[in-house]
């Protein structure tokens, strides 16, 4: 018998054994094995491949386990399976031909934060003090979250946003979109959602997965209308207070109160989102809303970098009991270790530090930007998002946008997709450097200028 179909490579880092298991496993898969045939006796197959009986039989033990082939008593191996529905040969690698991953040269996209804010060497610090300590590591996590960070936060939350809340109150996550999973569990299925037209995508798609009915309310400069709420009576309204539509304004205390007596006297529960709440730099930052409503309010927010995806969430008293029934049911989707690093990093008093840096960064190149705007753009209308970092410019003429966004990418400009209008584009300062600004913006408003359409 012919063994042309075992391949094999002495210098492959691959176990031996494992080369001819897959060899052969993959004959049989593909049919050029077929039931009932006989393979090589163990001392045949090792004589020919220049192996040691003990390769090929630990090979033979891993198909005979797996069902591929069976072992007749006197007889030798024999092939046990047949696969009428051969299954699809891959490529032992992926192909990421179709994956682009480039670095841009000015990059207006909201994927990353500026690298001269937080101070990589303390973080990498903590990182590292919480791995020293193996015995904190040799355990799965709290559910809920770590109760040294629940500490943490409870006093960084209180002092950055006022946030009124105690440790148990708090559950922590592996991003907004992990935490709003865990809500919806312990709020349960078909509710009715009430939010901003333009609101976090991500949420929608979690308020989907529990069958619920999105709603969107109608806004002013204020924020939510009461009215529309009325008009929706939704079970639960969520809100970026530090954001609203149509002019990117910060909502006012009156509007909020508004908003929290409405919900107490319709039975809805308020969800904030707190995106960034601590960034305001132009302004002083407001207390949250959940400030001034600790029994109706479920406060979400996250903390640090982009890629430590760690936020949380403050549940009122009222849905805590919901909340342990279902905990013994949930796995911590975050790691332990970054949340003992960020409690002691917060702790040590790095987080307040970043946040000055960054209020200090954000302000001037946002003064830079705005700037820019004006000089390359002219009059145009501009809604200056303060919290989430981008400047969104809107065009009172049409565009070939399909053009732009392709003649954007051979310039290296990046910026970030738009949802409502190809006369709209968002460009967020978070990640840019201040120096690469204005030659950036230069560049966008001259390929839109040769893009006008008449």
């Amino acid at each position: 018998m012919l063994y042309d179909f075992i391949l094999t490579d002495k210098s492959s880092k691959k176990p031996m054994y494992r080369q001819i298991y897959i060899s052969i496993r993959n004959a049989i898969e593909n049919g050029n094995l077929k039931l009932g045939t006989k393979l090589p006796s163990i001392r045949g197959l090792s004589a020919e491949l220049g192996v040691s009986k003990t390769t090929v039989t630990a090979a033979y033990d891993q198909l005979c386990a797996e069902g591929y082939i069976k072992t007749k008593p006197q007889s030798g191996f024999f092939v046990a399976a047949e696969f009428k529905n051969r299954p699809k040969a891959l490529d032992e690698e992926d192909n990421n031909s179709f994956t682009e991953n480039r670095i841009y040269k000015y990059d207006f996209s909201s994927k990353s934060i500026d690298e001269n804010i937080i101070n990589l060497s303390e973080w990498k610090k903590s990182i590292k003090d919480i791995i020293n300590r193996n015995y904190l590591l040799t355990s799965y996590g709290d559910v809920q979250g770590e109760t040294a960070l629940r500490l943490a936060l409870q006093r960084y939350a209180l002092g950055t946003r006022s946030v009124n809340s105690r440790a148990k109150n708090i559950v922590v996550g592996a991003g907004t979109q992990a935490i709003l999973y865990i809500l919806c569990s312990v709020l349960g299925c078909k509710k009715r959602v009430a939010l901003a037209k333009e609101s976090f995508v991500q949420s929608e798609f979690v308020f989907k997965s529990f069958d619920y009915e999105i709603c969107y309310f109608e806004s002013d400069n204020n924020g939510a209308t009461i009215a529309s709420l009325e008009k929706i009576k939704p079970d639960i309204l969520l809100i970026n207070p530090n954001f609203c539509e149509p002019g990117g304004a910060n909502m006012p205390v009156a509007r909020r109160l508004e908003i929290i007596g409405w919900a107490k006297n319709n039975n809805a529960l308020i969800i904030e989102d707190d995106y960034n709440g601590e960034l305001r730099y132009s302004t002083h930052p407001m207390p949250c809303v959940q400030n001034y409503d600790t029994e109706n309010t479920v406060y979400i927010a996250k903390v640090l970098l982009p890629s430590v995806r760690l936020s949380y969430m403050v549940l009122p008293e009222k849905l805590l009991e919901s909340y342990n029934k279902i905990k013994p049911l949930t796995n911590q989707t975050a790691s332990k270790t970054e949340q003992l690093a960020l409690a002691e990093y917060i702790d040590r008093g790095k987080i307040d530090a970043h946040l000055r840096k960054a209020r200090r960064v954000y302000l001037e190149k946002s003064k830079t930007i705005l700037k820019s705007i004006k000089k390359y753009f002219g009059n145009c209308r501009v809604i200056f998002n303060e919290t989430s970092l981008y400047v969104k410019i809107r065009l009172d003429y049409e565009v070939d946008r399909e053009n732009i966004e392709r003649e954007l990418k051979e310039s290296s400009v990046n910026i970030m997709p738009y949802k409502n209008s190809a006369s709209e584009f968002g460009l967020s300062f978070s990640g840019i450097s201040g120096e690469k600004i204005d030659e950036g913006v230069k560049i966008l408003s001259e390929i839109i200028s040769k893009n006008r359409l008449q």
